[in-house]
């Protein structure tokens, strides 16, 4: 079984920051990406891009499994476009690898890996199975898009913490309820059903906001829970965004899990997206596809592979 990214393993290899099935993630691989990230978010960020990395690997490893091969010829003309493109830019290819503490064979195995996933993605992206996916995420292509609160509570990566933190969301949802129902009490019996619920819906947001502030584990407790405006895909993590386009607006959802931890989510403002057709979207249909096949690939392929996290090795690191 895989271990979680959040428990580092002992006695790390030097200069590795993971290994995949024996096969090694460098801790260069990981400063390299962690660059991009401003300095006071990299300790936060470690453990959901060696996450990242490890998917990567395991996908990969796979398709060369299925002796999906990445033909040298089309390898290097990738890497000869790519020296073409940098030096259009203005750009020196041996300085830019020596900033990145990239090796060319290292970024060759990085192109023949975009290669296979490329002739894999080909294989399986026919005609059927892309307008399925259209017409089973519509939401996704028609800029349809949601606004929204939650409450999150994070903790140990194990089953028995992830039941406290269940317990506790459904105590909170039971509170906004009740808080709710109390102040529905004093509406005046006269007001039409539309100002009842017009006062509900008040009274719900101001209930989720004041207890996502106090018992909220996320940043946007200070804006009552409130993440704002998001589409269907791409700006949320699937699980969050699934659940947040099923509920009606001021419906509160059960506990939901994401890599961040546990969450109670509510809905609080939808915006209909535009009629769209597959032709017109059937590139973006592709992408979707390819995006959600090699999560799906990643989470199968971990439950059989043997996966150690390790322990940054700033100062050690090597290409």
């Amino acid at each position: 079984m895989a271990e979680p990214a959040d428990k580092p393993a002992e006695g790390a290899p030097a200069g590795t920051a993971a290994t995949v099935n024996g096969q090694a993630i460098t801790e260069a691989a990981v400063q390299r990406s962690l660059e991009r990230i401003p300095p006071e978010r990299r300790a936060a960020a470690r453990g959901e891009l060696i996450n990242h990395l490890v998917d990567n690997m395991l996908v990969d490893q796979y398709l060369v499994q299925q002796k999906i091969v990445a033909a040298p010829a089309e390898v290097e003309k990738r890497l000869v476009q790519m020296k073409e493109e940098i030096v259009k830019q203005g750009k020196d290819y041996a300085k830019m690898l020596a900033e990145l503490k990239l090796g060319e064979p290292e970024l060759k195995e990085h192109i023949a890996a975009e290669v296979r996933w490329e002739q894999f993605v080909n294989s399986q992206a026919n005609d059927k199975a892309l307008r399925e996916t259209f017409a089973a995420s519509k939401d996704v292509f028609d800029g349809s898009s949601v606004r929204a609160r939650h409450i999150l509570l994070s903790g140990p990566n194990e089953a028995e913490a992830g039941e406290k933190m269940k317990t506790q969301l459904a105590s909170y949802k039971k509170l906004i309820e009740e808080e709710v129902a109390t102040g529905l009490t004093k509406v005046p019996n006269a007001q039409d059903n539309l100002a009842k619920e017009k006062a509900r819906t008040a009274l719900m947001d101001d209930a989720f906001a004041l207890v996502a502030k106090e018992k909220s584990q996320c940043p946007s407790k200070e804006q009552g829970g409130d993440v704002g405006w998001f589409g269907r895909d791409g700006v949320m993590v699937e699980a969050f965004s699934k659940v947040a386009f099923a509920l009606t607006p001021y419906q509160m959802s059960e506990p939901v899990k994401t890599q961040f931890g546990y969450h109670l989510i509510m809905t609080t403002e939808k915006k209909p997206g535009k009629d769209v057709k597959f032709e017109d979207v059937q590139a973006e249909v592709k992408e979707y596809f390819a995006e959600k096949m090699r999560e799906r690939l990643a989470e199968h392929v971990r439950k059989f592979s043997k996966i150690n996290i390790y322990p940054a090795q700033i100062g050690r690191a090597h290409v």
